[in-house]
């Protein structure tokens, strides 16, 4: 994993390079329509100085993050960031997004990951029959093989989870309603974080018609369905019904940062952060990277001056947010990215910036001071991805820079010769949200699965009145709550009751030791060079592990293991 001296040598220069920029020329007139920024201090406790500062440079204050010293401003669009970054008191601002413009007629199409959901409707080749479930599981766990993976089904003998153990879900969302989050979902602590944004600032749709009035969901909601999968694969509950998680027992919260279009904008992710740490949550699972930059670089040659601030706010406000929960006692969970690249030897970045869309363009990447966020900052275990057959997922970004553990994240390419072989069981299932399902036309307004959705192997439970949908999906979204789930089960085994907040609580650097050491260990593959190219991927999914069987670049130190977690984590405590 990156080395803490590391990542603050990045924030260091973040500083010398702002500092810097302050001490340049006469920043330009602000001019241009309303747009909304997030304004970093220098130091949190100087607020007074810096909205002193940003009013000067013709911006208004709407709200305040004092945990990590963020401001939400209202400026103009042209000159207010070079100009109120002059300020000594501030180290940067980021532009979030145009007020102002009015929703789309249609729907906008839900934004997804291009590896998570590989299966676009073809029909993949018939799977073996599965095996009956389990006692004590749920009736389609059989389709879960990342459960018996990571060796949920027989952990929950022992621990299945406290309801005292609270996991945040920072993603588009959690459907509370669904009858499998439902029993375990905490409504009173989950918040939405996020204000949709119907079209993007050229004009385009983005997130599509607001749902609701105010354009902000309620905070048991869910348009984007990445969450509600995640949520599903943490904690959804064993209850007879569906499909049930690692940490079946355990309290699911919604702190929602990302957009129904499935971006992740600084503010409402570092205001998710501080909100989780501040209310007590005990593991928060980060499945995305923050938006608009796939890398965020302190000293980028491509940039413009706003860019470049921008990217070096984000370093710097998602460090002081992590740092900021991970000394409240959360266990940070980050997906390692689906860029199937070795993130201590990064490639070019191609797909930066990508809000407004369209306007990424091809960027050098220096891995000394630029950094996927929030997988490489500070205190975050990074859960690269593998498939049924353990092999490493040919989407998953990897390396012995940063890679802590593996799990399962789903492979749809997995099993060459075999009749698994690009079959939707080689992904993961979970839990799928009634209005995506319909939204995506996996089902019809009737609530029948389509033809289209049983291409996809969309799942319909029913039992009485409840009725349930589930979808696969693949990715390093769906490794990280894997791990998430076995960090829930360790805090339930470990955790010690909270004297500041309701609940059990766990050192987090403790929880980190006990997934780490109790991970299955599982050595690099031979030969190491591992080649995509047999089931249909250009040569660059080509990938190298380094390292050995205690710690390699593919693995880190093993597969996550629920079991052991709860049966032989204590001797590490």
């Amino acid at each position: 994993m990156r080395t803490r001296r590391t990542v603050m040598a990045v924030a260091a220069t973040v500083s010398l390079i702002a500092a810097g920029t302050s001490a340049a020329g006469a920043a330009p007139a602000t001019t241009g329509p309303a747009t909304e920024y997030t304004v970093l201090l220098e130091q949190p406790g100087n607020r007074d100085f810096a909205i002193d500062a940003v009013e000067a440079a013709g911006g208004e204050v709407l709200r305040s993050n004092d945990a990590v010293g963020l401001l939400t401003v209202k400026a103009p669009a042209n000159g207010f960031v070079e100009k109120v970054s002059a300020s000594k008191e501030i180290v940067g601002a980021a532009r979030t997004t145009p007020i102002g413009h009015a929703p789309a007629a249609k729907a906008a199409k839900i934004k997804q990951d291009n590896v998570e959901k590989e299966n676009k409707g073809e029909k993949p080749n018939k799977a073996p029959a599965q095996q009956g479930s389990t006692a004590g599981m749920d009736p389609l766990d059989g389709d879960l093989w990342g459960l018996n993976l990571v060796r949920s089904n027989i952990a929950r003998a022992k621990q299945a989870g406290d309801k005292r153990v609270y996991v945040g879900i920072l993603d588009t969302g959690v459907d509370g309603s669904h009858p499998d989050i439902a029993p375990n979902f905490n409504n009173e602590l989950s918040r939405n974080f996020t204000v949709d944004i119907p079209n993007d600032s050229d004009g385009g749709v983005f997130d599509g018609p607001c749902e609701f009035r105010g354009c902000v969901d309620p905070a048991n909601w869910d348009d984007g369905g990445h969450g509600t999968h995640v949520a599903g694969t943490i904690g959804a509950a064993a209850n007879g019904f569906g499909i049930s998680g690692v940490a079946p027992n355990v309290s699911l919260v919604n702190i929602r940062g990302g957009q129904d279009a499935g971006s992740f904008f600084l503010q409402p992710v570092v205001d998710a952060l501080t909100y989780g740490a501040d209310i007590g949550l005990d593991v928060i699972n980060m499945s995305f990277y923050v938006d608009p930059w796939y890398m965020n670089c302190a000293n980028d040659p491509t940039a413009t001056a706003e860019e470049q601030l921008e990217q070096r706010t984000i370093i710097k406000s998602v460090q002081r947010a992590l740092n900021y929960a991970h000394k409240k006692g959360v266990t940070l969970i980050g997906a390692g990215g689906n860029n199937h690249e070795d993130l201590g030897k990064p490639r070019q970045d191609v797909v930066s910036p990508n809000y407004p869309p369209g306007h990424a363009r091809p960027r050098p990447v220096d891995n000394a001071t630029c950094l996927n966020l929030p997988t490489e900052g500070n205190h975050v275990i990074s859960v690269s991805s593998l498939g049924p057959s353990t092999a490493k997922a040919d989407y998953s970004n990897y390396g012995l820079e940063q890679t802590a553990v593996s799990a399962p994240g789903g492979y749809f390419r997995d099993g060459l010769g075999t009749p698994w072989y690009r079959t939707n069981e080689n992904m993961i299932l979970s839990t799928y949200p009634r209005n995506v399902a319909l939204a995506e036309g996996a089902i019809d307004e009737a609530g029948n699965v389509t033809p289209d959705g049983l291409a996809a192997g969309v799942k319909k439970a029913v039992q009485g009145d409840k009725v349930g949908y589930y979808q696969f999906l693949q990715g390093t979204s769906m490794a990280a709550p894997h791990a998430a789930g076995v960090a829930a089960l360790i805090v339930s085994q470990y955790g010690k009751k909270d004297k500041k907040n309701p609940g059990l609580t766990l050192d987090p650097d403790k929880v980190e030791k006990v997934l780490l050491k109790t991970a299955t260990q599982r050595a690099c593959p031979n030969p190491r060079t591992v080649s995509y190219v047999n089931v249909g991927r250009p040569a660059e999914f080509d990938a190298t592990c380094e390292g050995d069987a205690k710690f390699n670049g593919f693995y880190g130190h093993g597969i996550v293991d629920a079991y052991g977690a709860v049966t032989r984590g204590g001797q590490f405590l």
